[in-house]
C-alpha cells in the first residue's frame, strides 16, 4: 500500500511527475493537514474521492471483471484477459485486478482521510453533513467492490499516513456492517437533488442501499427501500423508448439515478495526470465504446468510421444472451446492431454507398445467390454447443458507442457510465418480493419494465404472470435489461447462481471452479506485506 499512502499525502498539494510522487520529498512544503483544514482545500479531497470510480466504470478493467466470465459474455478475438473470461490459470498476477485493487483502496483511503478530518474543517453544520454523507457513500461504494471481488481482505477506517507493511484479513460481515452504517448515514444526510451532476443524492444512495440489502438477503428491507423510492416522487422516470437511453444527446436522461460522469472536454478526464493516477497508466475518459465492437473494418464495403466505431473486438455475446430476447422485446434492437451499411470507396461491384454490406445475425439465415453483402449468421458464429466459432464477427452491443467522437480512432468518449438506473429499483423490488413469496407484486414490477421494453402493439405479449416469476426468470430479465452495464458478475454471485449458469450457458468458460466466487489477491500486494503468514492468498490461487 506504499503507493496509496504516499499518494494520499500529496494528492491536493503536489503537481509532480509519477516518479516524484513516489518519493517522500515534498517541494511545496504543504501537508495534507494544512490543505485539508480549510473548506476550499477539503473540497479538493471530496472531488478527488469521486474520481476513483473512473478506474472501474467505463473502463476495460471494470468491464472485464464485472461482465466477463458470466453467462452473457465470452471472449472475442481481442480479449486481453482470457484468464478472467474463462477462469483458466487465473492468478494474482492478473494486471486488471491489480489496477483495480490499487485504485479502490486509494479511494477508500481518501474517504477515510476526509471522514476523520471533517470535524476540523470549518464547514457549516449543513455542509459538513452533506460532504461527510458523500464520503461515507463513496467509502461504502468502494468497499462493496472490494469485498465482493476479493472477499474478506484488508479493512480499515483509518487514514494511512505513512508506509505500512502489514495487511489484515477481515470477515465479510465486518465490511457489510460498515457498508450499511455508512449508507444509512448517507441516506439521512444527503440532499435529494444536486446541481452538480455526478454527485450522489439521497434517492441514489437509497437505491444502492436497496441493492446492498438484496445482496445480503435482507429482502424485506430491500423491498421497503425500493418501494420508498418508487413512491417518493423524486422525479425519476423510465424512458419511454429503451433505445433512447443510449443516445449521446440523452446522456443525462431522466432514468439515470447515478452515473460516473465524463467531460466532453477530454483533457479534463485525466488521461495523463500522474498526480492523480495511482494505477500507473492513463485513466482518461469512458472507453467502453471500444470493447464490444466486432471486427467490421476489414470486410468488403467497409472502413473504420466514427459511426461504427473503433473495434477492439474484446467481448462477444454468448448465444444464450442473444436468445434471451423474444421477438416482441425492443431491447434487442435497442442494445445490439446486426447490419452495417457500405461506407468505403472500395466496394464490391454493384454495391453502392449506404447499401447493406455486412449482416451479423443471431438468427439462422441463407444468403440469396445475388446478394453482395457478407452474411455471418448464428451457425457461423457459434458451434452447436454454444462455443464461439467466429470470434471476429457477431452482433455488436451498441449501448456504449459514441458518434460524437472527433475521429474514428479516438479512444476516449465523453459518454457517462451509468451506475444506477431507475429500472433497477423496479427489479430490486421484484426480486425481493419474489423471495418474500409476494409473486403478484413481483409480477407487477416486472411488467412495468417489460411493458416499456415491448415493441409497438406487443405489450400484452410481454406480460409475465405471477406463477412465472422465479429467480432464474428475474436473472434473465436483468440480463435483457442490463447487458454490458457492469453488473452481471455481481448479480450471479449475489444470487448464488454464478457457477450454475456459467456452466450451463457459457461453454467457453471451462475453467470455473467454486473458489472463483472471489478473485485472487494481487501478487504485488502479497509480496509487499511483512505478515505473509496472516495475509495469505485466497484459497484456490497461488
Amino acid at each position: 500500500m506504499k503507493k496509496v499512502s504516499i499518494f494520499i499525502l500529496f494528492l491536493a498539494v503536489m503537481a509532480t511527475s509519477c516518479k516524484d510522487l513516489l518519493t517522500e520529498y515534498n517541494p511545496s512544503g504543504l501537508t495534507a493537514e494544512a490543505v485539508y483544514s480549510t473548506p476550499e482545500g477539503f473540497e479538493s479531497l471530496v472531488n478527488a474521492a469521486y474520481g476513483y470510480q473512473r478506474w472501474w466504470y467505463g473502463k476495460e478493467e471494470g468491464y472485464n471483471i464485472s461482465e466477463m466470465g458470466t453467462d452473457t459474455w465470452t471472449s472475442a478475438a481481442g480479449d486481453i484477459s482470457p484468464d478472467l473470461s474463462k477462469y483458466v490459470n487465473l492468478q494474482g498476477t492478473n494486471g486488471l485486478l491489480s489496477a483495480e485493487w490499487t485504485a479502490l483502496y486509494a479511494g477508500v483511503n481518501l474517504c477515510n482521510a476526509g471522514i476523520n478530518r471533517i470535524a476540523n474543517v470549518g464547514f457549516t453544520p449543513a455542509m459538513r453533513a452533506q460532504r461527510e454523507a458523500e464520503l461515507r457513500f463513496l467509502r461504502a461504494f468502494y468497499y462493496w467492490h472490494i469485498v465482493e471481488t476479493w472477499g474478506g481482505v484488508h479493512f480499515t477506517l483509518e487514514e494511512t499516513k505513512g508506509i505500512e507493511s502489514t495487511s489484515n484479513k477481515t470477515p465479510v460481515e465486518t465490511f457489510y456492517k460498515q457498508i450499511f452504517e455508512d449508507l444509512q448515514f448517507a441516506t439521512k444526510n444527503l440532499a435529494n437533488t444536486t446541481t452538480n451532476y455526478g454527485r450522489i443524492t439521497r434517492p441514489a444512495a437509497m437505491a444502492f442501499l436497496a441493492r446492498m440489502y438484496l445482496t445480503r438477503g435482507m429482502n424485506a428491507e430491500a423491498n421497503n427501500m425500493a418501494n420508498t423510492i418508487l413512491k417518493g416522487n423524486f422525479g425519476y422516470k423510465l424512458e419511454a423508448n429503451y433505445a433512447d437511453l443510449w443516445k449521446m444527446s440523452n446522456n443525462q436522461g431522466k432514468e439515470i439515478m447515478y452515473a460516473v460522469n465524463y467531460a466532453s472536454n477530454l483533457t479534463l478526464n485525466d488521461l495523463f495526470n500522474s498526480t492523480t493516477n495511482v494505477t500507473g497508466h492513463g485513466r482518461g475518459s469512458n472507453n467502453g465504446h471500444l470493447h464490444f465492437l466486432m471486427k467490421y473494418d476489414n470486410l468488403p464495403g467497409m472502413l473504420r468510421d466514427i459511426t461504427y466505431g473503433r473495434p477492439f473486438n474484446r467481448y462477444m455475446p454468448t448465444k444464450f444472451l442473444l436468445d434471451l430476447y423474444g421477438s416482441a422485446d425492443a431491447r434487442y434492437d435497442g442494445s445490439f446492431m446486426e447490419v452495417w451499411l457500405a461506407n468505403s470507396g472500395t466496394r464490391p461491384k454493384g454495391m453502392n454507398l449506404g447499401d447493406t454490406a455486412v449482416i451479423a445475425t443471431r438468427t439462422a439465415r441463407t444468403k440469396p445467390a445475388n446478394a453482395l453483402y457478407t452474411l455471418v449468421d448464428r451457425n457461423a458464429i457459434y458451434n452447436p454447443d454454444g462455443t464461439a466459432k467466429n470470434m471476429l464477427v457477431y452482433p455488436t452491443l451498441t449501448k456504449h458507442m459514441d458518434n460524437t467522437r472527433l475521429s474514428a480512432n479516438e479512444a476516449q468518449s465523453a459518454r457517462d457510465a451509468y451506475v444506477i438506473r431507475y429500472a433497477e429499483v423496479y427489479l430490486i423490488a421484484a426480486e425481493a418480493q419474489m423471495k418474500l413469496g409476494k409473486l403478484d407484486s413481483a409480477a407487477i414490477n416486472l411488467n412495468v419494465i417489460r411493458t416499456r421494453a415491448a415493441k409497438a402493439g406487443k405489450a400484452a405479449e410481454m406480460q409475465v404472470k405471477p406463477e412465472q416469476v422465479t429467480l432464474d426468470f428475474i436473472l434473465d430479465e436483468r440480463a435483457r435489461e442490463f447487458a454490458g452495464e457492469q453488473m452481471r458478475w455481481f448479480d450471479l454471485k449475489r444470487t448464488g447462481k454464478l457457477l450454475e449458469r456459467v456452466k450451463a450457458y457459457n461453454p467457453d468458460a471451462t475453467g470455473i471452479q467454486s473458489y472463483h466466487l472471489v478473485r485472487p489477491i494481487p501478487r504485488a500486494q502479497l509480496d509487499a506485506v511483512s505478515n505473509r503468514d496472516v495475509f495469505t492468498q485466497n484459497p484456490g490461487y497461488q
